[in-house]
């Protein structure tokens, strides 16, 4: 059986050699980090030189890397925490980009239903980007009652990439934390925590070749948000629970592995992204590319078919060998646009027609070719289906 051409890289990757080969080191031996003994030290020197290790590579000190279950569980803790830390002085406004992903605006809104919380969504232009200035008018209505601002590093539908730095210089003139998700950019893009001067960064695990089920917040010094998990104090009392020293083993090696080769990488990828885009647009000529062209993540090709549902593609192309994803979400059986699209100002029959292809380090020149080969006669038979 030939394998399928696996372009859902921004979903998940496929563990590096490294990462299992960190993990397996571990799973045999025994040791609860936070146990005194000759095998918990030993444990717990694993998980502190992981920490170091995780630092070091996103330039970040030790003491800000705070281990957690994955990207969703460092999202709320940022969201949640940040905002519980700064409502009692009366910061109850909560501005976030309108096209973040789910483990944001879902914390964010639940803040607002449940927690007094204020939720403003920072409109974005026709690539997906907050501009300076809407942040700016967004902070200066009122300085004073603004709790967080979170905005991704890349968006993880379209792949455009944020004015990281400038957004969160203007956060810090108010005196107001940053949180980035930076789960899609790690690996594509350079990211430094400290050179971006942001206050919290999200990353997750199986996005960057480590394992599922862990990731990490770093948390700048000085910056107590309040726990979401309560219990044993572990990784400064912020996210309580037994340290799976295994999988931040795995974390560790990813990162440091991923962040080592971003560079050549991030070429690799272009190279095979704008080929494919190019040919795609020759097969397909009424075809819409989606976001940023030029300042958008390496890996990342998003289109809009018009006439087409993305569903009904996505199952064409996956009987053809072609593994990709669509930004719709299904809702009682019926499915949704994109709130990315949508936040961009696409036309909801566009953004329901659109679809995602994501490379990544196991891409090849076959994976485009096979996208290419099959593209034209998917787009004609979605079309005959029509939208429903």
């Amino acid at each position: 059986m030939v394998e399928p051409a696996y372009l859902d890289h921004a979903a998940t990757t496929p563990m590096i050699p490294e990462a299992i080969e960190a993990m397996t080191a571990q799973f045999a031996r025994p040791g609860n980090a936070s146990s005194l003994h000759a095998s918990g030290r030993r444990t717990r020197r694993v998980v502190e030189e992981s920490r170091e290790a995780v630092a070091a590579a996103l330039g970040a000190r030790p003491s800000e890397v705070v281990f957690t279950a994955g990207g969703t569980e460092a999202d709320n803790l940022a969201i949640k925490g940040l905002y519980w830390a700064r409502r009692a002085a009366g910061a109850t406004r909560v501005l976030v980009s309108s096209v973040e992903h789910h483990a944001v605006l879902d914390p964010a809104h639940w803040l607002a239903d449940n927690q007094g919380a204020q939720v403003e969504l920072l409109p974005v232009d026709e690539f997906g980007r907050v501009r300076p200035d809407t942040l700016r008018e967004a902070i200066e209505r009122d300085p004073g009652s603004v709790a967080l601002v979170s905005v991704m590093w890349a968006n993880n539908e379209v792949g455009t990439v944020q004015p990281i730095r400038v957004l969160a210089a203007i956060a810090h003139d108010h005196g107001i934390p940053f949180h980035t998700d930076a789960v899609q950019a790690i690996g594509q893009l350079p990211v430094s925590f400290s050179g971006a001067g942001v206050d919290a960064l999200t990353l997750s695990g199986h996005k960057v070749g480590g394992p599922m089920g862990v990731g990490a917040l770093l948390l700048g010094r000085g910056l107590e948000p309040v726990p979401v998990l309560h219990g044993g104090g572990q990784e400064r009392e912020v996210r309580s629970g037994t340290i799976d020293a295994p999988a931040v083993a795995g974390l560790a090696a990813a990162v440091t592995h991923a962040v080592a080769r971003q560079e050549a990488l991030a070429k690799h990828l272009t190279e095979l992204r704008d080929d494919l885009i190019r040919r795609v647009r020759e097969a397909v000529p009424d075809v819409v590319v989606n976001g940023d062209l030029a300042d958008r993540l390496p890996g990342n090709a998003h289109f809009a078919f018009p006439g087409c549902e993305g569903d009904a593609l996505l199952m064409l192309l996956d009987a053809k060998g072609v593994e990709c994803s669509t930004g719709s979400a299904c809702s009682a059986g019926v499915a949704q646009p994109s709130h990315v699209l949508l936040a961009m100002g696409a036309d909801p029959a566009a953004a329901r027609g659109s679809l995602r292809f994501s490379l990544g380090h196991t891409s090849t020149q076959a994976d485009v070719d096979r996208v290419v080969e099959v593209i034209a006669p998917v787009v004609e038979r979605a079309r005959r289906a029509g939208l429903t």
